[in-house]
């Protein structure tokens, strides 16, 4: 299916793909030493991600995790998460919510690669506020 806007947001390059059934699908590249998201939950969301190429580290309820290519995880909703790219290498990975909506936080707010300076302006001091304060209108509760 046809995919939207490709957008970056808080460092990741992030495409979300239409889908017929209820859950959003993205595809997602995180480029070397990218931190993610800060640490937060959804109560309505299960998450998944599957790592198709380099790594990512992975926080779960407190614990590490690193997931190489071909390596997936399942986040239930009410489960503490975060992710990171630590290696010096990209990674690629796909990402699934369901039910449908969360693709709603990439679009309003990440910045289409086709700005100047996209990446660093999806990590600018204003972009982080404006994610913190409007995150829980996305069902994204941060703790911190």
């Amino acid at each position: 299916m046809k995919n939207a806007t490709t957008k970056w947001i808080l460092g990741h390059k992030v495409t979300p793909y239409d889908t017929s059934a209820d859950y959003d699908l993205m595809m997602g590249e995180s480029p070397p030493r990218t931190q993610g998201p800060p640490p937060h939950l959804h109560y309505s969301y299960k998450e998944v991600f599957l790592i198709v190429e380099g790594e990512m580290e992975f926080m779960v309820d407190g614990e590490k995790k690193i997931l190489k290519a071909g390596d997936s995880i399942d986040i239930m909703p009410k489960t503490l998460h975060t992710f990171g790219n630590n290696s010096d290498k990209p990674c690629k990975w796909v990402n699934i919510h369901s039910p449908k909506g969360f693709r709603k936080f990439f679009e309003n707010l990440g910045i289409p690669i086709t700005e100047n300076n996209a990446l660093e302006l999806s990590i600018a001091p204003e972009v982080i506020q404006q994610v913190i304060q409007t995150a829980e209108d996305f069902d994204m509760y941060i703790k911190a």
